[in-house]
């Protein structure tokens, strides 16, 4: 029988790698919010009783971290409301559900990788939001999966990665936050951990995911600035400098260390893990290839 899988949020950078990364036999429903608003019960109880699948990958998300300071009940609506929706409809027809959530629940302060049952102490509103989402997933579904992750970013959308090359081309130079380090995460990667965790249904509660290494966005920004010229997107390579992040002063505070500890992901998903630079030659050479679109 072909599975029927549901992608929640399916017009962002995660749900449209999803699209591409779908294993052959499974029956895909791809939903934007237009098609799918999950903060709304009963268009959520609605779409299941038509659909009935198998599992959902929740993509889902306000992700504005700076706008989520002004904007924190929207946060909350979207990250926490919406995914206790997602989870009780899930919860009462079986269905399996993973639930995407971030390194930015955690405040940054610990000075080693975080692992999953690390205490969470979220600096902002964004995070706390997605906190009392990871909360209400299992509190109404708790075989659901969750899969933290961070510093996201694929051709597809708003990210990082698309923002510093456009800066590259238009700009001499550059300054860029050396004092906080994460891991970079390309989107496909991501999607491909989420359909290997479908293949493991007896898997469930709090797993972390990204891409291996560690880096400041400083040198992330160096990275892309030398594959960027040695792949064809950049004719140049500006002067990038290095700034503590008190001179680029955000509306939310950030974590000055969100590095995930995935080793356990690694190993009961199965999966080896790439460097962060190799994966970001590859998504540049995506890019390239297919353009942002």
């Amino acid at each position: 029988m072909t599975p029927t899988v549901l992608i929640t949020g399916a017009g962002g950078q995660l749900g449209r790698e999803l699209q591409l990364t779908a294993p052959a036999g499974v029956a895909l429903v791809s939903l934007d919010r237009g098609a799918l608003d999950i903060t709304r019960a009963e268009e959520v109880r609605r779409v299941f009783g038509e659909l009935r699948p198998d599992w959902v990958f929740n993509a889902a998300a306000y992700t504005a971290v700076d706008r989520a300071e002004g904007e924190e009940s929207l946060a909350l609506q979207i990250n926490a409301e919406g995914a206790a929706n997602l989870a009780a409809a899930c919860a009462s027809t079986g269905t399996g559900l993973v639930h995407v959530s971030t390194d930015f629940v955690f405040d940054g302060e610990s000075g080693h990788p975080y692992r999953p049952d690390a205490t969470p102490r979220p600096l902002g509103a964004y995070g706390r939001s997605k906190l009392e989402g990871e909360r209400a997933v299992l509190a109404a579904h708790p075989r659901a999966l969750i899969l933290r992750t961070g510093w996201v970013y694929s051709r597809f959308g708003g990210n990082f990665v698309k923002t510093m090359l456009r800066l590259m081309v238009e700009r001499e130079s550059l300054a860029v936050v050396c004092d906080q380090v994460g891991t970079p995460t390309w989107a496909r990667g991501l999607a491909r951990a989420l359909w290997a965790a479908a293949e493991r249904p007896l898997l469930q509660g709090v797993y972390h995911w990204s891409d291996a290494g560690v880096c400041s966005w400083y040198d992330f920004a160096v990275a892309i600035a030398e594959e960027g010229l040695a792949g064809g997107l950049l004719s140049r390579s500006p002067a990038i400098q290095p700034i503590p992040a008190s001179q680029y002063p955000t509306p939310a505070r950030r974590p000055a260390c969100s590095v995930l500890d995935k080793q356990q992901t690694w190993e009961d998903f199965d999966m080896a893990p790439e460097h962060w630079r190799v994966q970001l030659r590859a998504m540049l050479q995506d890019l390239k290839e297919h353009g942002d679109g």
